[in-house]
């Protein structure tokens, strides 16, 4: 099993709208940078833990805890033309961008990034690297480890 890090903007997905979807479950589309979306399409398997992030809002931070729910599948939001996540380079038979299915597991307190970068351990963690603007990073397990323990 591995963990991740997936940030969402809450004007476009916050926890709570996640609680209150069908099965508690949402497709994490829209991504449009290589590398996240190598993660969700190479590395991310069924039952793989997520801390869910709150990004671009007055307090960034940790939200709540989710799982990996179905595997990569192609992004439909690629092919809507017009759409904000339109890629007219992508077509279905080449389909250029994949997202997964994440499931809440539970909401937990606010752990605000402010917090984070205080606490001893975590100097390491991806989202906590300066310059890092990823959407998707990998979590050491020891730093999931000493997170979890303080949610």
């Amino acid at each position: 099993m591995r963990y991740w890090l997936m940030k969402s903007e809450p004007d476009d997905v916050s926890i709570d709208d996640l609680a209150a979807m069908p099965n508690q479950t949402v497709a994490w589309y829209g991504v449009r940078n290589y590398q996240a979306r190598n993660f969700m399409r190479d590395q991310m398997e069924v039952g793989d833990l997520v801390l869910f992030y709150h990004s671009s809002c007055r307090e960034p931070g940790i939200v709540g805890i989710a799982r990996v729910s179905r595997k990569a599948y192609p992004d439909e939001t690629q092919f809507e033309v017009g759409g904000h996540y339109h890629d007219p380079k992508s077509s279905r038979d080449k389909p250029r961008w994949f997202n997964v299915d994440v499931q809440l597991t539970r909401k937990t307190r606010l752990m605000p990034l402010a917090e984070m970068r205080h606490i001893p351990g975590l100097e390491t963690m991806m989202v906590l690297q300066r310059g890092n603007r990823l959407s998707i990073t990998p979590v050491d397990p020891k730093h999931w480890a000493l997170i979890e323990k303080l949610l």
